[in-house]
Formats: structure tokens, C-alpha cells, sequence
């Protein structure tokens, strides 16, 4: 199946074709093509203080619920964020806007960049979230049922952070062995009621409630209604206060709740960065429902660093045309309203490391900051 995502992209000159790939990397840097074709953003390739990276986003749903992010400059270095929003894109918003600035405020003291540090700026996001809700409850009620998926990595010096919450993804690809083969290595957490240790450590929070994940339609899903067990937002989950009528029915719970049911606490892990470390792909799982790691990771291996992140769409969307046993040309040409019914909002990002500029401590190029241009 990989062979023929492979060839296909090759078949169509391995981007889309409203963007010339350019003829090297070092030129790629300069160019940066940034664009849209309907649905479809990307930042073809940027220069950061950690390397270069490619940038891209296609919408699926009638409202754009995914956000991303990337901010590079010291004292942190390179930050990237993908929010998967749901029930809304209000939490993926706000989060894009606040999680950035609460990490610069958060690593301005004497610890600087650290994993209590990260914890906090995201434990900070999700409070400032949770008072704009409380504000607001009166007259949008539909905003406390507002979640997101965080997905954020940070490059400070040579250690690679990735803080998760939900189930955005963060893969490493890595060179193996001498032959200059690449490997896939995931980095990041799923908080998915759908793994078996989810739904373990979500029994052992909740022994009293013996329906705290539930089989429904073939899918595990927390109180039976959403599949995530950790995010920002979701107040409704969170603050009993919030389960009220005022809400939509299928989000209403039948009993009152007395703690938290879902968790806001990311997964965080740290990575001493080695010359074997090639990129990291970082992206919402709209991508992972038609990708493999190991796919994802030749694929962009396979091909130049410019349109990386266009070309794990694309090939994403091929597969989801072919599951549908459709052209991937007709699946392109169908509206927003009804897009959702083949495929999610896709956020990819992807990290080029330059293991040398961060060995040596230099930083290339100017200071970087890149947000999804898509309407929503």
C-alpha cells in the first residue's frame, strides 16, 4: 500500500501543482511558498532556530476546528502547536491564542524551559479557558461542551519536549543502521478511551462508576460520548455546574458528578536530540486515521523537504478517497458542509532537525511565527 501512496505522489509531481517544488532544499528555505487551494494551507518550507519545517492544513468540517501554530525565537527556541478542536472550534482557538504566551511567561523564571514549566502554561490555558466559559455561560452556553486536543513540541538547545493532551500525534523519524534506512518512533501519549491502558487508568480514577467508558457503536467512549480522556476545555466534564439543560441533550450526563472527569494534566516527555534524528511529524489525527507512522515517515523521507506536510495530506486524502472507493479528484471537489463524512481537519506539521546549528548553538535565519491562514 505504501508503494502506491509513493508512486502516486511522484505521479503528480509529489505537491500540488498550484506550488512548484523547488529544485533544493537550501532554496526551498529561501522560497517558504506559502498558499491555499480551496480547503487546503500550507507553508511549504521556513527556516527555525531548530532547522527548517513544513506547514499544512486542510479543513474537513463545516467549521474549521483544528488550529496550529509555530513560534521560534529565543529564549525558548522552536515552538509548534496543533489543536484539534471539538463540539466547536472556540477551546482550539483560544488555546492557539494563550498556550504560546503562557509557556514564554511561565519559562521567564530561574527554571526556564523545563516539563513543570510546559505543565504549568498548559494548566494555565486550560483555567483562563474554563473563566472565559464561566463569563460566557449565561449567553453561549454551547461554549462549556467546547474541547481541544493539544498537541505541542518544543526545541530548546538539543532537548526535544512534546506535551500532549488527546490523541494529536507526535512520530520521530529516525536513520537506522548504515544503509540509510528511516525508522518510525512515536514520542507522544494517546489519551484515546479506545487503548485498553485509557480505559484502566480511567476505571481506577472512577471505581465508583462502573459506566465510565462505554462501548458505543463499536467505538469506546468516555461517559459514552466522547473518546478523548484528557483535554482542554470540555467543561462540562469537568464542572458539574455545567451539566444542566442548558446544554445540547447529547451532551448531558443523567447524574451529577463530585471531581473531574476528564483531566487537563498533558503527557510530557523529553528527548536528547542525536544526529540520528532526522524530523518529527506532528499532527492531528485526522492524518493517523489513514496513516500508519511508518508510512508517514518514508513518505516524507522519500521525497525533498519542501511540501513535506502537503504530501502527507495528500497522500492521507488519497487513502481516504480509496476507502470510499472513489477518485481522489471527486473528493476534492466536494463542499465543506459535506466533507466531514470523508474526512476530518488534517493539521501536519513537520520539524527538520539540525542536529549541528543545535550542537554548536547557532540559530538560522530570523525569528519565526506561522498561523494557519484558513478561514474559518
Amino acid at each position: 500500500m505504501l508503494g502506491a501512496l509513493l508512486r502516486f505522489i511522484s505521479a503528480c509531481g509529489g505537491v500540488w501543482s498550484t506550488s512548484p517544488a523547488p529544485a533544493s532544499s537550501s532554496a526551498a528555505a529561501d522560497h517558504a511558498a506559502e498558499g491555499r487551494d480551496g480547503l487546503l494551507w500550507w507553508r511549504d518550507l521556513a527556516r527555525c532556530h531548530a532547522g527548517e519545517l513544513s506547514v499544512a492544513i486542510v479543513q474537513g468540517n463545516n467549521v474549521l476546528e483544528d488550529q496550529c501554530r509555530v513560534e521560534s525565537a529565543p529564549p525558548l527556541g522552536t515552538c509548534l502547536g496543533v489543536f484539534d478542536g471539538h463540539a466547536g472550534p472556540d477551546a482550539a482557538r483560544f488555546a492557539c491564542d494563550h498556550l504560546f504566551p503562557n509557556l514564554r511567561e511561565a519559562a521567564s523564571g530561574p527554571q526556564g524551559v523545563t516539563a513543570d514549566t510546559i505543565r504549568e502554561a498548559f494548566l494555565a490555558t486550560e483555567e483562563g479557558f474554563l473563566a472565559l466559559v464561566s463569563r460566557m455561560w449565561e449567553t453561549q452556553p454551547d461554549i462549556a461542551t467546547a474541547g481541544t486536543c493539544c498537541l505541542v513540541g518544543v526545541v530548546h538547545q538539543r532537548t526535544l519536549f512534546v506535551a500532549s493532551l488527546g490523541d494529536s500525534r507526535a512520530v520521530l523519524g529516525k536513520k537506522v543502521g548504515r544503509t540509510g534506512q528511516i525508522a518510525a518512533e512515536q514520542l507522544s501519549s494517546e489519551h484515546n478511551a479506545n487503548e485498553e491502558g485509557v480505559r484502566q487508568e480511567l476505571m481506577a480514577q472512577h471505581p465508583d462508576d462502573p459506566q465510565i467508558v462505554a462501548l458505543k457503536h463499536g467505538v469506546w467512549r468516555v461517559k459514552g460520548i466522547i473518546q478523548v480522556s484528557r483535554s482542554l476545555g470540555d467543561a462540562y466534564l469537568k464542572h458539574t455546574r455545567y451539566n444542566t439543560e442548558q446544554i445540547k441533550p447529547k451532551f448531558r450526563l443523567s447524574e451529577s458528578f463530585s471531581k473531574p472527569i476528564l483531566s487537563a494534566d498533558p503527557s510530557i516527555i523529553s528527548h536528547c536530540l542525536q544526529p540520528s534524528d532526522c524530523f518529527i511529524i506532528f499532527a492531528s489525527d485526522g492524518l493517523w486515521e489513514h496513516l500508519s507512522n511508518q508510512q508517514a515517515v518514508e513518505i516524507v523521507h522519500s521525497h525533498q523537504r519542501a511540501g513535506s506536510a502537503r504530501r502527507l495530506i495528500k497522500a492521507a486524502l488519497h487513502e481516504a478517497a480509496r476507502k470510499r472507493e472513489m477518485r481522489y479528484s471527486d473528493l476534492m471537489k466536494i463542499d465543506k458542509k459535506v466533507r466531514r463524512h470523508f474526512h476530518d481537519d488534517i493539521t501536519v506539521i513537520v520539524l527538520f532537525i539540525n542536529y549541528d546549528q543545535l550542537a554548536e548553538g547557532r540559530s538560522q535565519g530570523q525569528s519565526l511565527s506561522i498561523r494557519c491562514d484558513l478561514d474559518h
